[in-house]
């Protein structure tokens, strides 16, 4: 079965998580997806923990599909090798700290040279130039240096570890999609190739529209954990049942809150949120805990007002309404034999290419023969 990126070759020279997300989603859109590893061990994630196989279910999940060259890039020789392979690639994604690949003579301009139709992608923390561009880094320090972890750190003696490495998906693997497809459809227009600048840390600001809006128009600038999404409303919190389960509770709307109101027995003294905020969180708090979410559940279903509870990620994975649109319906698995759903990526069932395979991810080297020869 085809999917929309039928024909098109990737190179990807990247590791760990932004790099092999990117590339997985052109995978499973039908792009032919070659990674480029180390001879040996391979990139990194291979060894984490757990294992699954010969691999570890991390390098699993995020190169489902793909094929594996091994090559030593400081060997000139071997780098020969590669040129079939730039020849024909369409995009190449590499995620080194910037200038390493100019050092290997794989730079833009290098491999420019040998295919000018080349959509070069480079994904780093702080971008190719400017005062950063050397400084080492991770999603903590990356969401952190753009002001998003300033909006709700959590409380000042135990501040919260957000929960998912932001900067690495929303920030790296996204918009390197975004901007890859963006450079083929120009591509397809001009003719010519393209260098795309990821920088992590400037692909989060699009989370922070709402705190440049307020200082931008008001010149107010939000109080961390203390704005309206950010904690400081009670139509916007996390308040825990009587057995310990969170009520996600996002009634913001006035009759949603109404209707919150109304299914909780708020009393008329404290509806009006705007007067003593925290009181009315307090007391919101202090119903909700007083009755267990099995109790609350029937409740807040019959409300309807943009409240449920909070899942484990065990329990998603069984949970009917997933189960039912195929987000677990496509299978990862290894050499071994062993089996177990694949990451869910957002495309389209109708763009994406074989569909319903079962599909892994490739052992180091696997295809040198195939593609070095």
């Amino acid at each position: 079965m085809q999917g929309a990126l039928e024909g098109i070759t990737v190179l990807d020279f990247s590791t760990l998580l932004p790099g092999p997300m990117a590339t997985l989603f052109l995978a499973e859109a039908g792009a032919e997806v070659i990674k480029i590893e180390r001879p040996g061990t391979g990139e990194g994630m291979r060894a984490y923990q757990p294992r699954w196989g010969r691999d570890s279910s991390n390098f699993a999940m995020l190169n489902r599909g793909k094929k594996s060259v091994a090559l030593d890039l400081k060997d000139r020789a071997a780098l020969e090798r590669l040129k079939p392979l730039i020849e024909r690639a369409d995009v190449l994604v590499e995620q080194f700290r910037p200038g390493v690949m100019d050092r290997l003579g794989l730079g833009y301009e290098d491999v420019r040279k040998i295919n000018p139709r080349l959509i070069y992608c480079s994904i780093t923390g702080y971008g190719q130039d400017g005062p950063y561009r050397e400084r080492a880094g991770h999603d903590l320090n990356y969401i952190g240096d753009a002001g998003l972890l300033s909006l709700a750190p959590g409380p000042e003696d135990y501040p919260v570890v957000p929960p998912a490495l932001i900067a690495d998906i929303a920030g790296g693997a996204y918009p390197a999609v975004m901007n890859i497809l963006l450079a083929l459809r120009a591509r397809d227009n001009g003719g010519e190739g393209a260098y795309i600048d990821i920088a992590m840390t400037e692909g989060l600001f699009p989370f922070s529209y709402w705190a440049m809006g307020a200082a931008g128009a008001a010149g107010v600038w939000p109080r961390p954990g203390g704005e309206r999404i950010s904690g400081g409303s009670p139509r916007y919190q996390i308040y825990p049942t009587a057995d310990g389960v969170l009520l996600t509770a996002a009634p913001l709307e006035e009759k949603f809150w109404q209707s919150f109101s109304d299914a909780i027995g708020l009393e008329p003294e404290w509806r009006d949120d705007s007067r003593d905020p925290e009181g009315t969180r307090a007391r919101v708090a202090d119903i909700v805990r007083s009755r267990t979410a099995a109790e609350w559940a029937p409740i807040m279903a019959k409300a309807n007002c943009c409240c449920s509870f909070m899942k484990t990620m065990e329990q998603v994975m069984v949970d009917r309404h997933f189960n039912e649109r195929g987000l677990f319906a496509e299978i990862l698995t290894n050499e071994e034999g062993a089996e177990m759903p694949a990451l869910p990526v957002s495309i389209s069932p109708a763009l994406r290419a074989r569909r319903g395979e079962k599909i892994g991810a490739p052992l180091l080297g696997a295809d040198n023969e195939e593609l070095l020869s």
